[in-house]
């Protein structure tokens, strides 16, 4: 647009300009009689003559002689042929005009014929002697148009000047004003472009103005923010597996150092043992190897969900039966430390779209968590609600709660907010983190809120539909 509106101000100048050089040209007089015309011209030349016989004729009549007028030529007795700039007499005119110099100024009549033997035609009526002391020295004759040619030919040189000149600084102004800004932003598109080659993650480029290269700017930041968003989930990732790493080879140290140790201890050939002794040495071992065995479990069961290999049977399944599942399963061991457990199912929540044994085993995680931190005296209660188009389970219990610092974390692998419970008996680490890959699994989420000293509630939300359903916000 901003070259389109250039050329047309440069159009709009020449214009402007060609008004201008027309109207301080010499106004022409094609109004003007021929005659009168020629006999004021023949009468100029002949006092010009008489002052000075050998004035040079050619620059006299050039010079005053509008050049937009009629064209005008003045035929001498000598045969010399004098035209004004731009004329182009014809050649039955000029021989016209020598044939009554020559019969000393006497038209003749039709049938007459010249002294060349042709026919003499009829001159153009703007025809005047010209005389020097008394004595007929030339004719003028003014031509009957003036030709669009010989207008060009006078006009033509200045104009193209003032075009040349317009467009030369048309030129100018468009690389400096259109051209100009343009290059600068590509120039910084560039730099960003390499910086960001350079490794510059943060660098971008400049989104100013609405045309095609603030586009391109805004699609090379696009894409260096997603460059920069997926470096840092590399990143992240990377720093994930080398924790993991880190992670896998404590939580298998310690009980395969127990292992070792009990192992040592039972084959030491002058270490008394009775049998007693033995069959407690090897009930550990026995726990120790059953730990490592649901730890190794629980790493692959991760790593299926994490890699999509793990297929979900979703169907319709009864609220109240995953209830009564939870109840049988950890009833014993709460009402053993003394914490009441209860199930309910609200109102429209009576149904649940889920594979049901990948839910119970995340609810089963949770109420396990849930009663293992509850002190005696305390209560566990498992909820199924409707919420919107979600189904909610809520597990909450009256626990030790959760310091705020640590539930952003809770969902790790191996991550436990009491360091000094790492690698004890049973808690692999991954209970938590294998709820959330179930979760997702179905479409849906988990969640937890805490206020220490008082209430955790862990929330599991699953779509109505299978996952058709967006996720909650």
């Amino acid at each position: 647009m901003g070259f389109i509106a250039l050329f047309a101000a440069v159009l709009l100048a020449q214009v402007v300009a060609f008004v201008w050089t027309v109207s301080r040209t010499p106004e022409p007089q094609p109004a003007r009689m021929p005659g009168f015309h020629a006999r004021a011209v023949a009468i100029e030349l002949s006092e010009a003559l008489e002052a000075d016989p050998g004035m040079d004729v050619g620059r006299f009549v050039r010079e005053r002689v509008d050049p937009l007028a009629r064209g005008l030529v003045v035929v001498f007795r000598d045969g010399r042929v004098v035209a004004s700039r731009g004329a182009e007499p014809p050649d039955w005119l000029v021989r016209e005009l020598r044939d009554r110099l020559a019969r000393a100024g006497r038209a003749e009549r039709g049938g007459e014929r010249g002294a060349d033997g042709r026919p003499v035609r009829r001159p153009a009526p703007g025809v005047a002697p010209v005389r020097a002391h008394g004595e007929l020295v030339a004719i003028v004759a003014v031509l009957p148009t003036r030709p669009a040619r010989a207008i060009a030919l006078d006009l033509g040189p200045r104009l193209l000047a003032v075009a040349g000149l317009l467009a030369l600084i048309g030129t100018v102004v468009g690389a400096i004003v259109i051209f100009g800004p343009a290059h600068r932003r590509l120039r910084a598109l560039e730099h960003a472009a390499r910086q960001l080659g350079a490794g510059d993650a943060a660098a971008r480029a400049p989104e100013t103005g609405g045309d095609e290269i603030a586009s391109v700017a805004v699609a090379f930041n696009q894409m260096a923010a997603e460059l920069t968003r997926r470096m840092t989930q590399i990143e992240a990732a990377d720093r994930a597996r080398r924790q993991l790493l880190a992670d896998v080879s404590h939580e298998l140290m310690t009980p395969l150092t127990s292992i070792r140790g009990y192992v040592e201890t039972l084959r030491m050939p002058g270490l008394p043992l009775d049998q007693t002794a033995r069959d407690r040495y090897l009930g550990i071992v026995l726990d120790e190897a059953l730990g490592l065995e649901r730890l190794i479990g629980d790493l692959l069961e991760l790593s299926r969900f994490e890699a999509d290999g793990v297929t979900l049977s979703v169907g319709t399944a009864s609220s109240g039966d995953l209830m009564s599942r939870i109840v049988a399963r950890h009833e014993r061991v709460a009402a053993e430390k003394g914490v009441a457990l209860e199930t309910r199912v609200e109102a429209g929540a009576e149904t649940v779209e889920a594979d049901l044994d990948r839910l119970e085993q995340a609810v089963q995680n949770l109420v396990a968590n849930a009663v293992r931190h509850t002190p005696a005296g305390g209560r566990v209660t498992a909820t199924v609600r409707r919420e919107a188009a979600w189904t909610a389970i809520d597990v909450a219990d009256t626990g030790e709660g959760i310091a705020a610092e640590h539930l952003p974390l809770v969902f790790d692998r191996f991550y436990k907010a009491d360091a000094s419970r790492r690698g004890s008996s049973g808690l692999s680490g991954l209970g938590l983190a294998i709820v959330k890959a179930i979760a997702e699994r179905h479409g849906g989420d988990v969640a937890v809120r805490s206020e220490p000293g008082v209430e955790t509630i862990f929330t599991i939300r699953l779509p109505m539909s299978g996952r058709a359903a967006p996720r909650p916000s």
